[in-house]
């Protein structure tokens, strides 16, 4: 057997227990805050929970599943996972890399808002506007601009203090720097959100706020687009089909129970997420009932929930600047275990590509995020372009390569089988004919109907009231510069010595090198 020189070795997770930590990081981020509980109560209420448990049994945990076996069975990020399953798939590892790219230049400003807002709830400095204050006091909007570069230091100094504190836990590498960050965040995230809903359902009004999320509208179940958008929130709650987990369990170590830490991953998700929806929606209650006006017309999703609901909340309630801490804390710590992995994801596969390691590759991808970050997103436009960026990065980019991926792998190559074997050798909880129709006909067809719709609706009605050339240069230009950048990045040479053919066999001894993640045997 041909032996190939080394030239890093991959690091791994200290246990089986780090790794999990680290992916329901990943996992639970803004999203299962103030998406989940709008998308539920505009959905069926208590009947969405239906639709959305079918959906994490079929669509969610399967492609947790699809992507720990290739990460684990192929040892590397994206591309070069991709490349191992097969050389013309190593293209779809780049467009997974490339969509991280794109999420994580943007969703670091969200946490640098979070962040200021966190030390605003102590004054409430919002005043009796908190629409105005976020607006046109704290962001700066131009309201008839549709692109500059106008700085809000405000916003820009924190964004670079996210930066900062994002990569320097990177360049601390996977156990030392991802694994003990999660550790000590995950947990704290989910003690401070458990106290601000212990302390939301003590408010006034808390019951009418439950009552109106989980009061189940059975008809619901009757329409398909309440089916699709429980599919749309587990996949885009997840972290899965754009390179995190494949990432992520490239750094496991040879004998690791993937299935179960899966299903432990997955639940974990979906608990918070109903978590976030009974604190959510007890807020929303009391804030109904002091304004004297119904459920309906104080609900709301997104920027608009966190940065303009939650203060009103804040200012109208008893210890308000207390809750406010614990709120926008808690965003903090989601969005920042969240973006760690975005960022990861980037840095690994540069790291695959070019044999660097891991500080100064840490150094100069995050880098380059952080100074596209800061040049697109704290300035007086910077709201309606990330608008823009995170609709098409989501709707497209992770639809579009989840799509792909799955065809590619499913049918063109047809290494379903290969990688079930691979799931069943390590695992205790082993699957079968379900997984295998889940992953390869299910979710394919419902990320094709997505996708098609989205596509269509976009030509069709434009973006939101944006201007056409706004949308053109951050929505379809970046999305197709990120699917023609992808494939020229899979024709670039790899480092030598790396070993392009590798595969985790559990029948074959491993050499020293090989149980940290790396390759040292070729093929004959």
């Amino acid at each position: 057997m041909a032996q190939h020189e080394v030239t890093h070795k991959r690091e791994v997770w200290s246990g089986r227990s780090v790794f999990i930590m680290a992916a329901i990081g990943s996992a639970v981020g803004l999203g299962n805050i103030w998406r989940f509980p709008y998308i539920a109560y505009e959905n069926g209420g208590g009947a969405f929970l239906i639709p959305y448990l079918v959906a994490l049994l079929t669509a969610g945990i399967p492609l947790l599943f699809l992507d720990y076996a290739i990460g684990h069975k192929f040892r590397g990020a994206p591309p070069l996972a991709f490349r191992r399953l097969r050389r013309g798939a190593e293209f779809i590892g780049w467009w997974q890399v490339l969509v991280c790219f794109v999420i994580g230049v943007y969703y670091a400003v969200i946490v640098a808002w979070a962040l200021r807002y966190t030390f605003f709830s102590l004054t409430e400095a919002w005043g009796d506007d908190p629409e105005g204050f976020l607006i046109e006091d704290f962001l700066q909007q131009d309201g008839d601009a549709t692109f500059g570069l106008s700085f809000v230091p405000g916003v820009a100094w924190t964004l670079l203090l996210v930066w900062i504190a994002v990569l320097g836990v990177l360049a601390l590498g996977v156990q030392r720097g991802i694994g003990n960050a999660n550790r000590f965040f995950v947990p704290l995230l989910v003690l401070l959100f458990a106290v601000l809903v212990v302390r939301s359902l003590t408010l006034e009004g808390a019951t009418d706020g439950l009552n109106a999320f989980f009061s189940p509208d059975w008809s619901a179940l009757t329409d398909t687009g309440v089916w699709i958008a429980a599919y749309g929130q587990i996949f885009f709650s997840l972290s899965v089909a754009f390179g995190i987990m494949v990432t992520y369990s490239s750094y496991l170590k040879r004998k690791t129970n993937l299935t179960g830490s899966g299903l432990v991953v997955g639940f974990s998700n979906s608990s918070f997420e109903v978590l976030a929806g009974i604190g959510v929606f007890s807020a929303l209650g009391f804030m109904a009932q002091a304004q004297g006006v119904q459920i309906s017309e104080v609900v709301a999703g997104g920027i608009g929930l966190a940065f303009i609901a939650f203060p009103a909340i804040i200012s109208s309630m008893p210890g308000g600047p207390f809750f406010g801490v614990l709120f926008f804390g808690s965003l903090v710590f989601a969005g920042f275990t969240s973006m760690i992995s975005i960022i990861q994801v980037t840095v690994s596969a540069f790291q695959d590509k070019t044999g660097m390691s891991k500080v100064p590759a840490v150094l100069a991808v995050g880098g380059v995020s952080a100074i596209v970050s800061l040049l697109l997103f704290p300035t007086t436009t910077g709201l309606n372009t990330l608008d823009v960026v995170d609709r098409f990065a989501n709707q497209f980019g992770i639809v579009g390569v989840a799509f792909v991926a799955l065809v590619v792998v499913a049918w063109i190559y047809r290494r379903l089988p290969e990688l079930r074997d691979h799931l069943n050798s390590v695992s205790s909880f082993k699957i079968g004919a379900g997984w295998m129709f889940f992953t390869g006909i299910l979710t394919p067809i419902l990320l094709g109907y997505m996708l098609f719709s989205e596509i269509r609706d976009r030509i069709r009605d434009g973006y939101g009231g944006l201007p056409d050339s706004l949308v053109l240069a951050f929505g379809w230009s970046v999305q197709a510069a990120v699917i023609v950048l992808a494939v020229v990045l899979s024709f670039i040479p790899w480092r030598k010595g790396i070993d392009l053919e590798y595969e985790l066999d559990e029948n074959r001894p491993l050499t020293p090198s090989a149980t940290d993640g790396t390759s040292s045997g070729g093929t004959q």
